[in-house]
């Protein structure tokens, strides 16, 4: 006879992974008969529209594909109650898990290339025991458990998701209203990568951490804000052909800014002198695509590894965008979006402008920094250079493009307690030192 399994899910650094799976026991054990290789964890993951395997690719830079199963790695055994909380003696089994970088066998979401983006998959676990349990009065042997019985994922609780009824283009997209309401609120706007992009909206919220967004962490740095994240079919960078563009336009920017003004509006306590722009990649382009096309409308803007060519910003978009609080980020060793030809003259030609707010950090590289994601060495696993919105999205941009820190009023700060301090009304007074 097999069991059922419940499944606890996270988002990290680098999108949704099941990092737990807890199971009943057919009797109270203590939590120190269970190790590491009392169980093993096979998991092949699935197409969620024919149940098939997937075949993926390695990484990102590799055109090798392979079925994606195999054997997950368990960090943890313990005993538990039926919600995956440790406790001595219990009736449940919990299982945490290796978030590896690679193979990537227990994230839930996966690119598929005929599609252009990531969607959700189903992670097909079967847990079997390998090592007799000792119990008081004999031993458990055999089981297996392969019926997938359910799943949470706390960081999406308050996330809900709704489309605008803008006639010409209506968008997808979820949305977190803060816990703290009273008195106006700012308004956060992140607008996902070509990865995330589709018909699955919560991947605008999932596929990369924009739910740390949400956190409490980060509602403190604003007295609680709304967060928005649109989504569209196919990417911000389509020009109206389903193509990348060349001319540096978009088809979604009307849609995308009724989508907005329709948000605000339902809306009412939202701040309009506190609403910020931000995204990664595609999403980066856009941000840059909406304060030009606006400029005035938003109180600052946040562009992550920003994919729109210098040369297509004529010298009238940098008088129109340079007194619009800016904090780029973005990475040396970028290999997608090259830094040379998008943000480095842009940003130049800001700071040459005259604009009095503009900050930028450029990385090296991008590295794990949670702790989470490691080499076959044990070091900090590196990410391929792209992924900055990493350290956005964490919060850990804090140095300016000279490599000094931000300051305000003295004080060295955050991308995220900058772009707190911006209002469209004193952007000036509050430029960092």
């Amino acid at each position: 006879m097999n069991y059922s399994y419940f499944t606890v899910k996270e988002v990290t650094d680098y999108g949704p992974y099941i990092t737990k799976i807890i199971f009943p026991l057919p009797k109270f054990v203590k939590s120190e008969v269970l190790s590491e290789d009392t169980y093993s964890v096979y998991v092949e993951r699935r197409s969620k529209k024919n149940g098939e395997v997937l075949q993926l690719k390695k990484d990102w830079n590799s055109n090798e594909t392979r079925p994606s199963k195999g054997y997950c790695h368990i960090t943890k055994a313990y005993t538990s109650d039926g919600e995956g909380n440790k406790i001595e003696i219990g009736s449940h089994a919990t299982l945490e898990l290796e978030c590896e970088a690679i193979y990537r066998l227990n994230s839930e979401i996966a690119f598929l290339e005929e599609q252009g983006h990531n969607v959700y998959v189903f992670c097909d676990f079967r847990i079997t025991q390998v090592k007799e349990i000792q119990t008081d009065s004999d031993s458990i042997t055999g089981l297996v458990y392969d019926h997938f019985s359910g799943g949470c994922m706390e960081q999406v609780k308050g996330w809900v998701n709704s489309q605008s009824s803008y006639a010409e283009m209506p968008l997808r997209f979820g949305y977190y209203s803060p816990k703290l309401s009273s008195g106006k609120r700012p308004l956060i706007i992140w607008l996902h990568g070509a990865g995330e992009g589709g018909y699955e909206t919560d991947i605008a919220y999932t596929g990369n951490n924009v739910v740390n967004l949400s956190s409490d962490k980060v509602q403190s740095i604003f007295s609680g804000a709304y967060v928005l994240a649109p989504q569209v079919p196919t990417m911000w960078m389509d020009g109206g052909d389903g193509l990348y563009t060349k001319s540096g336009q978009s088809k979604y920017v009307n849609g995308l800014k009724a989508l907005i003004d329709e948000f605000v509006e339902c809306h009412s306590d939202i701040d309009t002198n506190r609403i910020y722009i931000g995204g990664c990649s595609n999403g980066g382009f856009m941000t840059m695509r909406m304060i030009i096309d606006y400029p005035g409308f938003f109180a600052a803007a946040f562009p992550v590894c920003e994919a729109l060519y210098d040369n297509l910003i004529t010298n009238q978009n940098i008088e129109d965008i340079k007194n619009t609080p800016i904090w780029f980020t973005h990475a040396k060793n970028d290999e997608i979006v090259k830094p040379e030809i998008t943000v480095i003259p842009t940003y130049e030609r800001l700071l040459k402008a005259g604009a009095p707010n503009v900050h930028f950090s450029y990385f090296d590289k991008v590295v794990d920094t949670s702790g989470i994601f490691k080499d076959i060495k044990g070091n900090p696993f590196e990410f391929f250079g792209h992924g900055t919105w990493i350290y956005m999205l964490k919060d850990e941009c804090v140095l300016d493009y000279d490599g000094s820190p931000v300051t305000v009023n003295g004080k060295d700060i955050t991308l995220l307690q900058w772009l707190a301090l911006q209002e469209k009304q004193n952007t000036v007074l509050l430029s960092s030192s």
